[in-house]
């Protein structure tokens, strides 16, 4: 298996990408550490992984939290005895128009998805340095980090900043050894989309199979990056869109 006996982070575990990638990198033999805001959703994708016969822990962490984000780290090399890699994919942001996105929203939304990518890659890094480990870590960014659209004015801001901290990470630590990547996802089948099938719909036809992304999918390209043979890839943002951003929509 690619990834035997690495053991890995994944933030935002709980659901979704997280999950959908916990499951993933625990097929391919890594040691996951499941984390997420909610210790039961974390606990359960834990317990998912070890009924298909994987090892995983859990943890509850709040990403935008220095002292969680410290205890996550030291309790995962506390039981694990290493960190090979983390996948700083903890995320949250709604639609709602630029005149309501008041200064406690956008501070809430930078919080999670910038100042939380941010202290992933930085305790991290310590930690792979400390322990003498060539790390990976890989973070979730978004097609909203390269384009603009009406309604995502903090999320957007938020995933342009981890394009350029993934470029500037991968720049600080290749003397270290460690490699640094991103993802950037079109529109994800997930629950986070709750306006029914009509804007399901909407959003698959923005891609060109006129489907929308499966969270496995995403897990697909994360896996691949975090084994040997993307080794060639650093500082890099690898869209995982289907073609969303390459055509001009009518």
């Amino acid at each position: 298996m690619k990834l035997e006996n690495k053991v890995i982070i994944i933030t935002g575990a709980g659901s979704g990408i997280g999950r959908a990638t916990a499951l993933k990198l625990a097929a391919e033999g890594a040691i996951v550490v499941s984390s997420d805001y909610n210790e039961a959703t974390a606990k359960e994708t834990a317990e998912l992984i070890k009924q298909a016969g994987g090892q995983a822990s859990a943890i509850r962490a709040d990403v935008s939290s220095v002292e969680d984000v410290k205890n996550m780290i030291d309790k995962a090399v506390e039981t694990h005895g290493t960190l090979d890699g983390i996948f700083n994919n903890a995320g949250v942001g709604d639609i709602r128009s630029f005149e309501d996105h008041t200064p406690e929203y956008f501070n809430h939304v930078i919080s999670v998805d910038q100042f939380g990518v941010y202290l992933g890659i930085y305790y991290a890094s310590k930690k792979m340095k400390e322990l003498g480990v060539k790390g990976i870590i890989v973070n979730t960014a978004s097609i909203f980090g390269y384009m603009a659209a009406k309604g995502s004015f903090a999320y957007q801001a938020a995933k342009a900043a981890v394009v350029m901290m993934t470029k500037s990470a991968a720049l600080e630590l290749a003397d270290a050894g460690i490699r640094v990547t991103a993802v950037a996802p079109g529109f994800i089948d997930t629950p986070i989309i709750k306006d029914g099938d009509d804007f399901k719909n909407f959003l698959a036809e923005q891609h060109l199979s006129k489907k929308l992304i499966q969270p496995e999918q995403i897990a697909d390209v994360v896996a691949f990056l975090f084994s040997e043979e993307a080794s060639a890839i650093n500082g890099q943002t690898i869209p995982v869109e289907d073609g969303f951003l390459i055509f001009k929509r009518s």
